[in-house]
């Protein structure tokens, strides 16, 4: 079966004729202003929307602090276990440091959150991320558990500790996180100006009685996932310590943002047994051997540095 060819074109076609009329030319023209009209408005609302982002008011716009207060000292009081007279002096202790550098406290206590059965030193966790939304416009938030005492109120957190300069000085780098032998260690190419998490070790890990962290969404992000259910839940030995160290080795998001430092520099311990021994000079003092025992042994052990701190208060 055979298909018809089709037509051949003839070799003669007919010569081209412009067009009689400027009507099709006149709607192509009116067309192309249409679109450039429709192209700037729309690059008009961009850029009014992107300076609307720059200046906070986005919708995912990131908040930028004022840095009033600069600092927020957070302690967690546990009012139930420990007698008023010791609560009474943490406090002071704290106040006195505070207005001296136009910080500001808080103090949350033990029962204030519902932790859904998780042990009581969880609440340390949430209420970091209660001082954050209570002050959003501080820079820098300081836990400082509640047996301890500041002992030199001449040194600020901005310039003992978070200044970037002060920090690269200070920074332990390419160190086992959890010693001895972690075989995650601390970034050796951080700079001062990307860490938001300063953090000692003691001679046992990581100790989680005294840490500062910068406000920003990262330190959220940080809280919110170190307080996650699952974590909570896990029968880790030591609640939130442990649970911070595993997090800090399997999370790189937040090693990025990690800067241990000397111990001294913001965790002095009272006794040598479990970590660097106060001196002198260093800005706090904890008592932890006290906490395996009882309420009174701390109460009993800080009576030796308490009227050592008020002096120190008095003089400088």
């Amino acid at each position: 079966m055979h298909f018809a060819y089709p037509p051949r074109k003839t070799s003669n076609p007919p010569p081209y004729l412009p067009r009689s009329s400027n009507l099709p030319r006149f709607r192509r023209s009116r067309l192309q202003l249409i679109a450039l009209a429709g192209l700037a408005f729309i690059t008009f609302i961009y850029l009014v929307t992107r300076v609307s982002h720059g200046h906070g008011h986005g919708a995912y716009s990131q908040h930028r602090p004022s840095g009033k207060p600069p600092v927020v000292l957070v302690t967690v009081l546990d009012e139930v276990k420990y007698n008023k007279a010791y609560i009474d002096a943490v406090k002071e202790n704290r106040i006195q440091y505070a207005e001296r550098h136009g910080y500001q406290t808080f103090f949350p206590k033990v029962g204030d959150y519902d932790l859904k059965n998780a042990p009581a030193s969880w609440t340390t966790v949430v209420a970091m991320r209660h001082a954050l939304t209570k002050f959003p416009d501080c820079n820098y938030v300081w836990h400082l558990d509640q047996n301890s005492f500041v002992m030199n109120p001449r040194l600020k957190i901005e310039d003992h500790v978070m200044k970037s300069s002060r920090l690269e000085k200070l920074m332990i780098k390419d160190h086992p996180v959890v010693p001895p032998d972690s075989i995650i260690k601390t970034f050796s190419h951080l700079k001062g100006q990307d860490v938001d998490f300063v953090l000692t070790q003691d001679k046992e890990g990581l100790s989680s009685g005294s840490y500062i962290l910068r406000n920003g969404d990262w330190a959220k992000f940080f809280l919110e996932t170190w307080f996650d259910p699952l974590y909570r839940s896990y029968n880790f030995q030591k609640a939130e310590t442990h649970a911070l160290e595993h997090i800090v080795q399997w999370h790189p998001t937040i090693l990025a943002k990690l800067a241990l430092v000397d111990q001294r520099t913001i965790n002095s311990y009272s006794k040598a047994s479990k970590g660097a021994e106060y001196q002198d000079g260093d800005i706090a003092i904890r008592f932890v051997d006290c906490q395996a025992q009882n309420p009174i042994a701390c109460e009993v052990e800080s009576q030796k540095f308490a009227q050592k701190w008020r002096t120190a208060f008095k003089n400088s």
